[in-house]
């Protein structure tokens, strides 16, 4: 018999929730139809009052806060950003303004954030790693990467860092193959679904096969076959809350 600590929990968490109606309509669909059980919202997003309002009445979706300090775009050769909400380099400014946004988060959801994470992982370098540390640590939830217990998975996605196409890596042969990969405990699979045109993006074309492979029955199947046991942050396995699952801490 498998004991629970090595069998494989998985949360397909959904970014850049309150983006757009279309990224909203992708990470609804996912959820609804397809293998989606969580999602980050994007406070600053036009449409993240609509994101929430669903997310109130469906607590099958864990609600985190996905922290948007801006966003960087690969051109000719180099990073170049497309907008800067605060400097990253400066502790105070980032401290302030993630706190703004998570007073906003309270306010869309009337509760807490699941779990945090952060637009384009600015949270994997200093100072921002330790402001978001302190803000997960008396919330007592999950910081994406640095959370003993849960393993963060980023290979579904269809593009390289410098934004060269990978469409196999979102097919539904490619989920596949990553979840045939996935090792004992709980993992957390990135993901970044959306459906239109309503969103300025290098990404618009992938969030569409997304949505339709984390949709796909294939893939559902598969998690059958393969014995992996969906769940959120909201609802993670007993194991994982037992290595930390409910702290972030270093």
């Amino acid at each position: 018999m498998i004991s629970e600590a090595s069998q494989r929990h998985l949360i397909v968490n959904a970014d850049d929730f309150g983006h757009s109606p279309g990224v909203n309509h992708g990470i609804i669909t996912t959820h609804e139809l397809g293998i989606v059980t969580s999602a980050s919202l994007m406070v600053r997003g036009p449409a993240a009052a609509q994101a929430a309002a669903y997310g109130r009445e469906r607590p099958s979706l864990s609600l985190g806060l996905h922290v948007d300090l801006g966003e960087w775009r690969y051109r000719e050769g180099a990073w170049a950003p497309r907008y800067i909400v605060c400097r990253l380099d400066d502790a105070g400014l980032v401290a302030a303004e993630v706190s703004r946004q998570l007073s906003t988060f309270r306010s869309l959801v009337g509760r807490d954030p699941s779990h945090i994470d952060s637009h384009q992982h600015v949270h994997l370098r200093e100072p921002v790693r330790s402001v978001l540390l302190e803000v997960a640590r008396p919330l007592a939830v999950p910081l994406r990467h640095w959370t003993p217990g849960i393993h963060y998975c980023g290979k579904f996605h269809g593009q390289s860092a410098e934004g060269s196409s990978l469409p196999d890596a979102i097919s539904a042969e490619g989920l596949i193959s990553i979840l045939e990969s996935l090792p004992p405990g709980l993992t957390e699979l990135g993901c970044h679904p959306g459906a239109g045109d309503d969103f300025d993006t290098p990404y618009r074309i992938e969030r569409e096969h997304e949505t339709k492979t984390l949709c796909d029955p294939r893939v559902q199947a598969a998690l059958r076959v393969l014995g992996i046991a969906l769940c959120s942050f909201a609802d993670p396995p007993v194991s994982a809350l037992g290595r930390g699952c409910s702290r972030a801490d270093t």
